[in-house]
């Protein structure tokens, strides 16, 4: 009788564990909800033309700014990002000397792991 129970309990420990890992999909990253530096770096810098969320956009004079999350990207890697930032080009402002080295690094982290999941 004991035993019975004792498997009962351990099959609904389980599913119920199971049912929780499964239906717990992961929110996708928010800027306006992140109070860190670097998150305060895009939206200073950074927002005015690819989007308070990275969403990118349309500026006035119809020039089409690329999504930082899921659009096409001409650049994937952690040094083509850093480079993009720092040296700009293709109609985006180089940033190497408003921003120090570091400041370039946390925004290519922000782009590369929270904005693009380490796509």
């Amino acid at each position: 009788m004991f035993r019975t129970k004792l498997v009962i309990l351990l099959a609904v420990i389980a599913a119920s564990s199971l049912w929780a890992c499964s239906s717990s999909k992961q929110k996708p990253y928010v800027l306006a909800d992140d109070q860190t530096y670097q998150a305060t770096l895009f939206r200073q810098n950074c927002a005015v033309c690819h989007g308070r969320e990275g969403e990118g956009a349309v500026l006035p004079n119809g020039t089409v700014i690329p999504s930082l999350r899921d659009a096409h990207h001409k650049f994937n890697t952690r040094a083509e990002i850093y480079s993009q930032i720092s040296h700009g080009g293709n109609g985006m402002t180089p940033f190497e000397r408003q921003l120090t080295d570091n400041e370039r690094q946390l925004l290519t982290d922000l782009v590369y792991s929270k904005l693009r999941g380490g796509k």
